[in-house]
This record gives C-alpha cells, sequence and structure tokens, in this order.
C-alpha cells in the first residue's frame, strides 16, 4: 500500500463501528455476469461524549444506517470490485451533529504471470467529524480521494520478491469560511520493499518509502518530504502464528528553511497467534510521524493495542481489546495520553444475520488546556445480508 494512514488510532476508531469483527457470510446476485452484494449495517448507539470535549460535553443517542453495494468480476487472474457505501449518522439529542458519508472505492488485482503482479485501488470518501474540529460544536467536512497501485516482482515461492508501490491523494475541507484550508493538501508517496527468503516459513525485507505532502496554501509552512528506512521480517509457522515486524528510522525534511527537520525511530509490529482454530490473540505496536495538527509542525505518534477473539460457541464470539497511545506534538509543549478499551460479544443468528453488543472507553489525558477527554459508548448493531 503506497499510502499508509499517518495516525495509529485510524486503527482503533474503526472498531467503533458495526461489521470491524462480524462474520456473516453475505450471498450475491448474478447481475449480468456480475457477482452483486448488498448489505446492511444498522447500529444504536448512546455516546456519551462524540465530540471529545473536556467541558460542557455533548452527548446522543446515535443511529447509524449504512448500507453497501458491491459489483464484483473475477476470473483465473484478475479480480475487480466496485464498491458503494452511502452512511447517515443521526444525532437524536443533538441534530446539527447528524450528517450523511459516502464513500467510493474500486479495486482491482492482475496476476500476468506466476512472476509479475499489480494491484490498483482507488477511492472518494466524502463525510463528517465531530471529533478534533477547527469550531468547537461544528462538524468538519472532509473530502478524501486517493489512487494506489502496487506492482510485484517475483514467483510466490522465489527466494527474492520486489514490491514497486505508487500513490497519490488528496485532502480538501468544504467548511464555510475557508476554516481548514490550510490543512488542504496533496500527498505523493513511493515505496519499494525486498523480501528475501530466509527459511521455509520466513522472509526478511527492506524497505524505503518517500513521501511528499504539498500544502495548497501557499508557503506552507507543513509542506514537506518524508524518507522512511526499514528492515525487518514476516513469518507464517503453520496456521497458528503470523507476524511482521518492521523497524527502522525517518526523517521529515520541511521546505520552509524557518522549519526544523525532524528525526523519529519507527516500528510497525502486527502478530497474530491462534492457540485454538476459535481462539485468536492480536498484538499491534507503531510508531511513526503525522501531520501536524493545532499549530504543531508534527505529531510524533506511538500506539500499542493487545486483543483477544474468542468463539465460546458456533455463533456466540467475544472480543476484548486494550490499547495505549501517545501524541506528542512537535513545536509545542504537549503530550496526549490515550487508553482505549472495548468489549463486545457478537452474536450469529443466522447466515445472513449477526447481532453486537459493545461498550468502549476512552481515556485521553493532555497537559494542554481543555485537550482532556473522557467517553464512554455503548452500542448494539446488526449486520444484514442475503
Amino acid at each position: 500500500m503506497a499510502i499508509k494512514p499517518h495516525h495509529p488510532f485510524v486503527l482503533i476508531m474503526a472498531s467503533l463501528y458495526p461489521g470491524y469483527v462480524w462474520c456473516t457470510n453475505p450471498q450475491s446476485i448474478d447481475v449480468y455476469g456480475f457477482d452483486f452484494t448488498p448489505r446492511l449495517l444498522f447500529s444504536e448507539s448512546y455516546d456519551d461524549n462524540f465530540r471529545e470535549f473536556e467541558h460542557n460535553v455533548q452527548s446522543s443517542m446515535i443511529t447509524r444506517i449504512a448500507p453497501s453495494f458491491e459489483l464484483k468480476a473475477e476470473d483465473r487472474n484478475s479480480a475487480t470490485r466496485l464498491t458503494w457505501q452511502p452512511t447517515r449518522n443521526i444525532y437524536h439529542d443533538e441534530p446539527d451533529a447528524s450528517n450523511t458519508a459516502q464513500r467510493v472505492q474500486l479495486d482491482s488485482i492482475m496476476e500476468f504471470t506466476d512472476r509479475h503482479r499489480l494491484k490498483l485501488e482507488g477511492e472518494w470518501h466524502k463525510y463528517e467529524r465531530t471529533t478534533s474540529t477547527a469550531v468547537p460544536g461544528v462538524n468538519d467536512k472532509i473530502q478524501n480521494s486517493r489512487v494506489n497501485s502496487l506492482y510485484t516482482y517475483g514467483a510466490r515461492s522465489a527466494d527474492n520478491q520486489i514490491d514497486l508501490g505508487a500513490g497519490y491523494a488528496q485532502l480538501r475541507y468544504d467548511n464555510s469560511g475557508g476554516i481548514n484550508d490550510d490543512k488542504e493538501r496533496d500527498t505523493t508517496a513511493l515505496t519499494t520493499t525486498w523480501y528475501h527468503r530466509i527459511g521455509s516459513n520466513t522472509r526478511g525485507l527492506l524497505e524505503y518509502d518517500h513521501t511528499i505532502f504539498d500544502y495548497l496554501q501557499a508557503n506552507s509552512p507543513r509542506s514537506s518530504k518524508s524518507d522512511a528506512l526499514l528492515a525487518g521480517a514476516e513469518w507464517d509457522f503453520t496456521a497458528r502464528t503470523t507476524g511482521k515486524l518492521r523497524v527502522g528510522y525517518e526523517h521529515k525534511n520541511f521546505d520552509d528553511s524557518n522549519s526544523k527537520d525532524l528525526n523519529n525511530p519507527t516500528w510497525q509490529v502486527d502478530l497474530q497467534w491462534k492457540p485454538r482454530t476459535y481462539s485468536t490473540f492480536t498484538f499491534l505496536a507503531r510508531q511513526a510521524m503525522a501531520e501536524g495538527d493545532d499549530g504543531a509542525d508534527a505529531v510524533k505518534t506511538t500506539f500499542t493495542q493487545v486483543g483477544w477473539r474468542h468463539g465460546w460457541t458456533e455463533r456466540i464470539t467475544s472480543i476484548a481489546e486494550i490499547g495505549a497511545g501517545r501524541d506528542v506534538y512537535e513545536g509545542q509543549s504537549r503530550t496526549d495520553d490515550l487508553r482505549d478499551y472495548h468489549l463486545a460479544l457478537a452474536y450469529k443468528m443466522r447466515r445472513w444475520l449477526d447481532i453486537e453488543v459493545g461498550y468502549r472507553y476512552l481515556d485521553d489525558n493532555s497537559d494542554a488546556d481543555n485537550k482532556s477527554y473522557q467517553r464512554n459508548i455503548f452500542q448494539i448493531g446488526f449486520d444484514v445480508s442475503l
């Protein structure tokens, strides 16, 4: 993936919504040779601080309606998928926060020979954010669009393999009065990864990433170039233990000569252990530099999460996650420490229907004024398919 998410808490917040841990098996409909799969995610939740305020918090019952429509075509050497997902979020106690999101995504995989493979993806996403907004109590309106490509040379069983990736992304705001225009940017990314087999189940890797952040505002002090070099390994020991480890260093060079260049150790760890076919433990760890926010030149982010998913019966599965992170704002005397706890129980009522009940608690302790918060979320959701 050429352009990577620069904030680790995206991984945490993704599981606030239904569909993150469910396992329905949707059936498709044949439409002129294409597989058409409709699906509906519906949830009711109570959020006691959906804007993540330290004082004068806003709470609400929230209804989320998220249908999705997938169209897929595949043959022996290629597959293409088009997905459209409109989403309506209704804040019953705070109507001004209600919003509608749209996401369109196109993915394609082509295998020309056993040595040459190409992955392409594009996405357009329009949505509104209720947290960390520029104007307190007013949603930020955001548009993201991106295209990525990844070419792989080398057979899957070969001793050596090379990935060449390229990507381009745009971030735009639709806020009135030009609010947040200073954050609008174009991002271009190039990545190269060399894999070398060092055992039947293990490959070493060496990766180089080059990313250009081009802010649209003239003479923006945030425009920069980032270079990261990482080394590591990935392994798959039977079906029980899989993992990926990358460790390296990142250098951020600002275009503005008055801004100080930044250096930061970076790492990415993904581990999965399945002592039983119905029980899975996961460990995630990240450290990287994110783009600046709230006046900071950049944000050094660290995140760790431990999770356990256990199937008590064929129909009932429990999910438990504990996460901890730290954000250090460069150019400011501000550090945020976040704790995240998530518990859920999923019930597979039918092949086409899953029900999930969950609770999440977030605690952000910041040494900046009015930036700390606590948040409780109670949710029940339904995943419906054909």
